[in-house]
Parts: C-alpha cells; structure tokens; sequence
C-alpha cells in the first residue's frame, strides 16, 4: 500500500479532462493494491477546483496557491510540485502527457532519482508490480515496463482512457510551498493562441473521418461535411490528407495527430496505416468503409463494408436525415 499522487492542469478556467482520465487509472490502480489516491494542484485562486475535484475522484487535494504559479513557470511549478511531493512521499506521480508535464515531469524525476516512464497509454497492477505500456516506433511495438525505483514519475497519453464520471468524498489541504522567487529563472510574458477551426476530437462522441480514398480536398465538404452535419459529428482525417493540405492539423487522428476515443467512429477511404490505428482504434465502436477488401483498417472495424463511399456515404447520409425526419 502506498500513495499515488496525480499532478492536476486546468485549462480555460476549469479542470481539465486529461485529469480527470488520471482520475481514472490512479483509482484503477489504488483499487488493485490498496494505495491512497492524492492529487495536487498548483495556481492562484484554486480553491474552488480544490473543492471539486475532491468530489471527482481527486482523493485528498493538496492546494497550493502562490501568485507565481497563476500562470506556468516551470521553476515555481517545479517547487511546489516538489513539496506536494514531499509532503505525502508517493510510490507513483502520474502528470498528462501535455506541455506543461513534459516540462516539469523530468525534472522531478532527475531531482528524486526517481524513474521516469513518459506517453504511457495504459498503467496495470501485475502482482505487486505496476506495468507501463508505451507504443514504440510509430505505434508498431507496444513495450511493457516495470521499474525497481521506490518513486516512478509517468506521462500518460490524454484521451488513452475515459475521464472518471463518478463522485467521491475528499478533502482539502491547503499546503505551503515556499517558492523561492529568486531561483526562477523565467517570467511569464503572454499567452499567444493560434487560429484554430474544426473542433476538439479528444471529446467527440462521434467522429466521421476520411482519407486519401476520397481522391480531392473538395470532397470533404461534398461528401463528409454532409454526413457529420446528419450525425451531429466532428469530422476527422488520416496524416496522408493533413499532408497534402487538404485539411488543417488539428483534424489530423493518429500517433502524430489526436487520439481519440469516440463513441462511434466511421473511417471512410481510410487504408489504416498503423499511425493512424494507433489514434483511434481504441474506440467505442468502429465502421470502416473502403473498396479494398484487404485493407488493415478492417483489422480493428466492429463492422466493415467493403465499396464504393462515394455511393455509401451519401446513402448513409439520406438515411440519416430521413429518419430523424420520420
């Protein structure tokens, strides 16, 4: 028994989903061995996330509140994280595979002497060992690994597992960090956000995505757009399509892309190159539509219809509106 400690992020004024999925594996975890789930977050003005995450599945919150830390900087993130640390002495520190953790994660782990396992998309008790599981070489390899650390700090892929929707009963601890102003190195200047269309597919429920099958750029408004309109859908699309240009980067589904774990997810002239797999095969429930019978996105489909999309899809599509019509 021991404790795991989950690093929390918020993002645009509340908690941020990829933490609530560290929610999931910690209670996973702590439930197969009998560890204490802890969580600590770091900001200005927190209590209130305190107070719900603690409700959410957070366990026991360690509330850190200093004015350099209502925006990043990695020298006071990395001090208060390392009292939190050192405050309730966990056996695991689980940070989301963003930004912010593949800053600061490192560091910790170089300062503890602790190991350092980064991308897990699955965290599993084997006996008295927890076994982490990272893709390698582009998703061809899953490799499992264990450490003989008594501290192991882990990245893990945000949308690998669904955030935890439960409720529970924690507490707040409002904890001292002493952040040592003069040993920051950095200030925060601004934050600059990119023009961004389409929409976030880590939390689609469904998603309709096409690839380099549908032969144009236009085909995607022609074709897609209509059937993700009929489905309430965000539409996706493999690397070959963001690669031409055909579409932007974020509707980009694979290990270079989002991976996403929608409810149900249609792969129309998508071949399923293992890049793409690795993005989305972990999905609810897969269609695949493609007129080559041997192609390996069939490999992962619950249901496979070998033709033509440029016949299916628009029939589909009819179907849908027809019968959301009736």
């Amino acid at each position: 028994m021991g404790n795991l400690l989950i690093v929390v992020e918020l993002q645009n004024g509340k908690i941020r989903e990829a933490t609530l999925e560290l929610v999931s594996i910690a209670r996973k975890l702590a439930q197969a061995r009998g560890d204490t789930v802890k969580s600590v977050l770091t900001g200005q003005g927190i209590d209130g996330f305190a107070e719900e995450l603690a409700k959410r599945g957070g366990g026991d919150i360690y509330a850190i509140n200093h004015p350099t830390l209502a925006c990043y900087n990695v020298d006071a993130h990395f001090q208060a994280l390392r009292a939190a640390i050192d405050a309730c002495s966990p056996e695991l520190v689980l940070f989301s595979n963003t930004p912010s953790g593949w800053d600061v994660a490192p560091r910790l782990a170089a300062s503890l002497d602790a190991a350092f396992v980064s991308d897990c998309f699955n965290i599993e008790v084997r006996g008295e060992e927890r076994v982490f599981y990272r893709r390698l070489f582009n998703g061809k390899l899953d490799a499992q690994l264990t450490t003989k650390a008594t501290v192991t700090l882990a990245t893990v892929q945000p949308g690998a597992t669904a955030a935890w929707s439960g409720t529970s009963e924690g507490s707040v601890h409002k904890l001292d960090a002493a952040i040592q102003e003069g040993k920051l190195r950095t200030r925060f200047v601004e934050v600059k956000t990119a023009d961004k269309g389409g929409v976030d597919l880590s939390k689609a429920d469904v998603i309709v995505s096409g690839g380099r099958g549908l032969g144009a750029p236009e085909k995607f408004s022609e074709v897609m757009q209509p059937l993700a309109e009929a489905l309430g859908a965000a539409m996706g699309a493999s690397r070959p399509v963001v690669d031409a240009g055909w579409l932007p980067h974020e509707y980009q589904v694979g290990s270079s892309g989002q991976v996403v774990t929608p409810k149900l997810y249609i792969a129309c002239g998508i071949s399923g190159a293992i890049q793409h797999l690795v993005g989305m095969k972990s999905s609810n429930y897969i269609i695949a539509i493609n007129k080559d019978a041997d192609a390996p996105i069939f490999e992962v489909a619950n249901l496979g219809v070998v033709g033509d999309l440029f016949e299916i899809v628009p029939a589909l599509t009819k179907a849908i509106r027809a019968a959301k019509s009736a």
